[in-house]
């Protein structure tokens, strides 16, 4: 094991033998790292936190403080941060804020500085945080989601399966999977370059893109959208579009923008240039 003699570290930490620890970081009781994990300075990794093998966590990262929830009563939460992890500089995860109830970051994310994880996210495998992101408390991400730069997400929100939130956005409403949000909650198309990259096949993205007419590009309801969908004999990709939206309580997502927000964001035909 490799301890910079600057670092403070709490005998009751739990920690491999091959774990690399740099100048000045600080480990609290409690906290159980496994193999392979390096550790740059000025890290805090406080109590009640494990971190899986693999993990590179750099500079400044503050992982397991208390949440910013002025319920909190200091009683035992939890942080568990997954295997092979990428966490960039002065990243900050909050473990969970009612006793016994934890945070959870999976495998193989890559997050980058200064994005914020709330108290009791639930982030799954293979996402990609941008940089300054900001999710709060209770999100949820599911698997090979990309949120982007300066994104910030409203708490309890869902952001499905291979989905993209655009840099700069705000999300207050569930992101249905496989779908591109930009701007405020709002759906623009599918997210085809991360479902070709996650492999899937072309029949999988044509009923993908299907479903994603029925919901947004059509004249039904959600309801009706949904029946639609479920009468074409969806295969299980589809399904979880599916489901997603029949469990969501903040509502999902609108297509583009309506009304008076939509000449507001996007303007008036004559100042775009817009005829007919």
């Amino acid at each position: 094991m490799a301890i910079h003699p600057t670092a403070i570290i709490d005998p009751k930490a739990d920690i491999a033998s091959d774990v690399e620890i740099g100048p000045y970081v600080i480990i609290e009781p409690s906290v159980r790292i496994g193999r392979g994990v390096k550790i740059a300075a000025h890290t805090c990794i406080c109590r009640n936190t494990s971190i899986g093998d693999g993990t590179v966590i750099h500079a400044g990262a503050v992982l397991g403080d208390t949440p910013q929830d002025l319920a909190f009563k200091d009683e035992d939460t939890y942080l568990e941060i997954g295997k092979n992890n990428i966490i960039r500089e002065y990243v900050t995860i909050h473990r969970g804020t009612k006793a016994g109830t934890k945070t959870v970051v999976g495998d193989n994310n890559f997050l980058m500085a200064t994005c914020h994880l709330g108290h009791n996210c639930a982030i799954g495998n293979n996402v990609i945080i941008a940089n300054g992101a900001l999710l709060a408390g209770y999100v949820t991400v599911e698997d090979g989601a990309f949120i982007s730069g300066n994104v910030v997400i409203h708490q309890f929100c869902r952001i499905g399966r291979i989905s993209i939130i655009g840099g700069f956005s705000g999300v207050n409403k569930d992101v249905p999977p496989y779908m591109s949000v930009r701007g405020p909650s709002v759906v623009w198309s599918i997210n085809l370059v991360g479902l070709r990259r996650a492999r899937f096949s072309r029949d999988i993205i044509y009923r993908i893109k299907e479903a994603y007419t029925l919901v947004y590009k059509t004249k039904y309801n959600t309801r009706e959208a949904l029946e639609k969908i479920l009468a074409s004999n969806p295969g299980p990709e589809v399904m979880h579009f599916v489901d997603f939206i029949r469990n969501s309580k903040r509502g999902i997502c609108l297509y583009r923008f309506e009304g008076e927000d939509r000449q507001y964001f996007e303007g008036s035909k004559e100042e775009t240039g817009e005829v007919g």
